[in-house]
């Protein structure tokens, strides 16, 4: 008998033994687990902070002739009359800023990410219009006229561009594009120069192709951060 009961304490030792193994490999397991959740949250999260969300208001900076998208209540003396739109060299200049803004009849959730590919209206803070394009000729380089367009914000179908950009969304530091979603042009300058009354600013139209000319990068403004609450209703 008692050779037996030395068996058995063996044995339940040993069952013990695998039992405490079992249990530091499923905490590790577990560990392990979490800290991928966490670290890809972390990851999903900083990549949020780094880009430009629905709602944002930002300056947009043509890479090529650095200059900022720009408008002003001064209308356009010859095509469309519509308010007329331009870039400038002024960094500090209030009428830079520009909101970004979801489709008509769609809004995007505030603060969400503004994807690649994405169509989007953008919208001028100071007036209240869209940035525009239609088939008028502009009036210096005979390009798309570029226009703003609306009031308080909705104007028509021809407000709306999709932002041309790689990976999943449109980063903060990166070059990108907007391609108008109407007639198929993207936002451009190439360096013709206004006199009288907006002297020395820049003409931005519509060209059919993608070129150097029609890259753009956001610069300074106010980025909305997405919301950790539940969806509301607070969609632009």
């Amino acid at each position: 008998m008692a050779s037996l009961s030395q068996l058995e304490l063996k044995q339940c030792q040993n069952n013990r033994d695998t039992k405490m193994e079992i249990t530091h490999v499923v905490h590790g397991f577990v560990s392990s687990l979490l800290f991928v959740l966490l670290w890809s949250r972390c990851e999903a999260r900083e990549s949020e902070l780094s880009g430009v969300t629905c709602g944002s208001l930002v300056k947009l900076l043509n890479t090529r002739h650095n200059v900022r998208l720009h408008s002003h209540d001064v209308k356009y003396g010859s095509g469309s009359g519509q308010q007329s739109v331009t870039g400038v060299e002024n960094a500090d200049d209030g009428n830079s800023y520009w909101q970004i803004r979801g489709k008509p009849n769609r809004p995007c959730q505030r603060g969400s990410a503004i994807k690649c590919g994405q169509a989007i209206r953008i919208t001028h803070m100071k007036t209240g219009r869209n940035l525009h394009t239609h088939h008028f000729s502009s009036p210096l380089s005979n390009n798309q006229e570029v226009s703003a367009f609306g009031e308080h914000g909705e104007g028509d179908d021809l407000d709306v561009w999709t932002v041309q950009c790689e990976g999943i969304h449109w980063e903060r530091d990166e070059a990108v594009r907007f391609k108008h979603v109407g007639t198929d042009v993207f936002l451009s300058v190439t360096g013709e120069q206004y006199g009288h009354p907006i002297r020395g600013q820049r003409e931005v139209h519509g060209m059919s192709a993608p070129n150097q000319h029609n890259w753009w990068r956001a610069m300074e403004g106010v980025f909305i951060q997405p919301s950790q609450e539940p969806l509301r209703h607070d969609e632009l």
